[in-house]
């Protein structure tokens, strides 16, 4: 990661309502509900964003990272990356959709079209990639820490077909793998689990070093993975399938006072889902 401006304000999944427009912007329009992700901006002449890799930006602005973000009440961004969002749910349902909404999303397109999905780490994305999972048909399996029965519970009401510890082998061999922790031990592990020409999709934007591991689990046409930001074509697709596939969202919201708490509570695996800060309205 680039490095960014300090003092910066963080946040980089914004619902608000859109409230002075910059000279010449014509849409959105004053008092129109939009979304604001992750992705805050592009250089739009590089070699990626000619070829429709906007997210592969050489001098791409991050929300909440190189430009001030949403733990505020009021933020500024550019009306190019704003999206409308759907009318059907509440402002602190939406927000999720925004950054682990939308990474699940391309993790998921990038783990293919294989009926049997593994799920390692079951948080904000998890719980909304599983919900799209299961509208397409899929079989899903949750991988959670050890021990944590309250998250594979959360799993399986959401409608997971399987639940268990990390460490577990699934059932049957998983034609793909999404890993949503930040935590390189799993990839060998998720190799484990995935069938020959299976694929181990790593979602997260850090992740700790990945240990050796035997070709004998790469072996078989096994393939490996990142996924890096997003582009303005995925929140489109995605967004446009929310509402059609019934996906909720389960938050915990706290006030914009209340920020250290629940970055507490999400390191500490305190709550299932997202958690959401609500700035007091003024």
């Amino acid at each position: 990661m680039p490095d960014h401006p300090w003092p910066l304000t963080p946040g980089h999944e914004i619902v608000g309502i859109v409230d002075r427009l910059g000279d010449g912007v014509r849409s959105p329009r004053i008092g129109e509900r939009v979304g604001v992700g992750w992705l805050g901006g592009v250089c739009a002449a590089c070699r990626y964003c000619a070829s429709g890799e906007e997210n592969l930006c050489d001098t791409p602005i991050f929300t909440g990272f190189s430009r001030d973000g949403g733990f505020a009440t009021h933020a500024i961004v550019d009306a190019r990356f704003v999206y409308p969002m759907p009318q059907e749910c509440e402002d602190t349902q939406l927000a999720p959709l925004l950054c682990a909404g939308l990474i699940g999303w391309r993790s998921l397109q990038m783990a293919g079209e294989g009926s049997l999905l593994g799920l390692y780490g079951f948080g904000a994305a998890a719980h909304i990639i599983l919900q799209v999972a299961k509208w397409q048909g899929r079989r899903v399996f949750a991988f959670t820490r050890e021990g944590d029965e309250a998250s594979q519970a959360f799993a399986r009401s959401l409608g997971a077909d399987w639940a268990g510890n990390a460490q577990q082998p699934p059932p049957e061999p998983l034609d793909a793998a999404i890993i949503y922790a930040p935590a390189g031990a799993l990839v060998p592990t998720a190799l484990r689990a995935v069938r020959k020409g299976g694929r181990v999709v790593c979602a997260g934007i850090h992740m700790s070093d990945i240990p050796a591991f035997p070709y004998s689990i790469l072996w078989g046409e096994r393939r490996v993975q990142s996924v890096a930001n997003l582009t303005r074509r995925d929140a489109a697709d995605f967004l446009r399938i929310v509402p059609v596939a019934n996906i909720k969202t389960h938050v915990a919201t706290y006030t914009l006072e209340q920020a250290n708490a629940a970055l507490d509570d999400l390191r500490e695996g305190r709550l299932q889902g997202a958690a959401v800060l609500v700035p007091e309205q003024h």
